[in-house]
């Protein structure tokens, strides 16, 4: 086994925010410092110079008995002065000086601390603790702004892992269910000694459907997967395309379930040009029409609407069916929601709204849904017309 070597410390003192807010208070005091003692100096000198106003040849006799010419007195008394008031200044300037680069130091650290609280945080966040919060309650300043950002930062993450965690225990659970349904039938037609050809036929049959429903369900993911992808980037294809077009051909593809249920189909299919993904822009309309028939009951109603103004182009799908509680509509974009029903046994695997919306967020474009009264739901998607969005084809 072979063993690494231990880092070396760094000796080197490191460029901290403390320690170069530090720096520059002390440079700040000490240079305001010097200018003061380099204006008294001036000052003094100016000032000491009494003789200026005698007669030449003038005398001074000093306490002493000592007789000196007026302007060798005052030579020596300016310089006395002078280096007095030099030595006794730069004296309390380096004190002062020494006092307040102490002082900042211990100020800075106070004020900074808040910030070795967030690096701390970060330090201790991992999947089990995404609780943890700064909750910094000092003054309103900007440490504060930053404690409050890294908080909210913290729920979006601590949201995103709770989502990523539903998703991953959702698709787990609609892919063992089919799974199971196809191991069960096949171990009872197996274990029965006298199983004739309708009985494998039955057996056939059921995990075809529930082999069907996985395979559904992993192409919803695998798209899904695609368009959350592509929110936020550069789309990989980008074609002009007419959303009318998307939706005739998806009422065209439920034509058959539409008239089993009898469900009277309204339309009004205006050109709406979008740029984008013309397959993600397909299953948006594809999603939005095969939930409009799935989630309806017999003789009920379909209407379909699509238009452009030269700056969005929109997309109209409602339909009929049972109640959905207000409240709950804007659950029905998170992925195997199907508005209040059980997901067991549900059709579909409750990902239509959420491809939805995450095509929606690739194209640049919003999609809001309202219940309607006295059953159902209807959803509106609004993309930027292809006039509005040209100038990105050429990026």
């Amino acid at each position: 086994m072979r063993l690494r070597p231990r880092p070396r410390p760094n000796l080197r003192l490191r460029p901290t925010l403390r320690l170069r807010l530090t720096l520059l208070n002390g440079v700040l005091l000490v240079g305001a410092g010097a200018i003061l003692v380099l204006l008294a100096w001036l000052l003094v000198r100016d000032a000491l110079r009494p003789t200026d106003e005698l007669l030449p040849g003038t005398t001074v006799v000093l306490a002493d008995g000592r007789s000196l010419d007026a302007a060798t007195w005052q030579r020596q008394l300016v310089d006395s002065a002078s280096g007095e008031l030099l030595a006794k200044g730069l004296a309390a300037l380096l004190a002062i000086g020494a006092v307040g680069v102490v002082g900042a130091y211990a100020v800075a650290g106070r004020a900074l601390r808040p910030l070795h609280q967030v690096t701390a945080t970060a330090r201790r966040l991992g999947e089990t603790t995404l609780h943890q919060r700064i909750g910094y309650s000092g003054a309103d300043d900007e440490v504060a702004e930053l404690a409050d950002t890294f908080d909210a930062m913290l729920d979006r993450i601590a949201a995103a892992f709770d989502a990523q965690k539903r998703f991953v225990a959702n698709a787990s659970h609609e892919l063992r269910t089919p799974l199971a349904v196809m191991r069960t039938e096949i171990d009872v037609t197996l274990s029965d000694d006298e199983a004739g050809t309708a009985d494998y036929q039955r057996m056939a049959t059921v995990v075809r459907d529930a082999s069907e429903r996985a395979n559904g369900l992993v192409d919803a993911l695998l798209v899904l997967a695609r368009s959350e992808a592509q929110t936020g980037r550069r789309l990989g294809r980008r074609t002009e395309c007419d959303l009318a077009a998307g939706t005739v051909n998806a009422l065209s593809a439920v034509r058959r379930e539409v008239e089993r249920i009898k469900l009277a189909v309204q339309t009004s299919l205006e050109p709406a040009p979008v740029v984008g993904d013309p397959g993600l822009l397909d299953r948006l309309a594809g999603n939005l029409i095969e939930n409009a028939v799935r989630y309806n009951h017999l003789h009920g109603r379909l209407w379909v609407r699509t238009g452009s103004d030269g700056q969005r182009s929109w997309l109209v799908v409602g339909n009929t069916g049972f109640e959905v509680d207000p409240a709950d509509v804007p659950g029905l974009f998170e992925p195997f929601r199907r508005g209040g029903r059980e997901r067991t046994g549900a059709r579909g695997s409750g990902l239509g709204l959420s491809i939805v919306r995450a095509v929606c967020d690739a194209h640049g474009g919003t999609v809001a849904a309202v219940a309607q009264p006295g059953g159902g739901l209807e959803v509106t998607v609004n993309l930027p017309a292809a006039d509005a969005s040209a100038p990105d084809l050429g990026r």
